[in-house]
């Protein structure tokens, strides 16, 4: 008798092709999924970046209530309507203060510089951060942490950090 050489540990054609398949559309399914959370970070076609710098406004710091403090330029991003945003300060890390744009109803004011003829702030657009009526920076050097909100959106655009000598 001839002897058969049979391996009983095989897997079927069809049932591999099956396998096979599956496999690949489980692997379709998950980089599905994946690509489609990745899209919905951004859904509103709102792709603009914001970035501003801080730096030492003009003149030095002392124990009145009308110094300046520190000059914000923009340096990326789009137009952004002065009526909703909100710019808050926060000097040597204390309790954040919100200024008002140019009433002085506040503690601190924001004096725009650049192109003031528009109703909103744009790239190369800035503003001096001015005490008003409080002596938020003493004689000598203060932090001034700087951050910037879209109060429509309700999300912060930056967070600038400079120092007031």
């Amino acid at each position: 008798m001839q002897n058969e050489n049979r391996n009983d540990e095989a897997v079927s054609p069809v049932i591999a092709t099956i396998l096979m398949v599956a496999i690949t559309v489980v692997l379709a399914g998950v980089l599905y999924v994946w690509a489609a959370s990745l899209a919905e970070g951004n859904t509103d076609g709102n792709l603009a970046l914001y970035a501003f710098g801080g730096e030492d406004a003009t003149g030095s710091v002392s124990d009145g209530m009308n110094d300046d403090l520190v000059r914000i330029t923009m340096s990326q991003g789009g137009d952004l309507n002065w009526a909703s945003i909100s710019v808050k300060i926060s000097v040597d890390n204390g309790a954040p203060v919100t200024c008002s744009n140019g009433d002085a109803s506040g503690n601190c004011d924001l004096v725009e510089f650049g192109n003031t003829g528009d109703q909103v702030w744009s790239v190369g657009d800035g503003v001096t951060i001015v005490e008003s009526g409080m002596d938020l920076c003493t004689e000598g050097t203060c932090v001034i942490k700087v951050t910037i909100t879209d109060t429509r959106e309700g999300k912060t655009l930056d967070e600038t950090t400079a120092v007031a000598e």
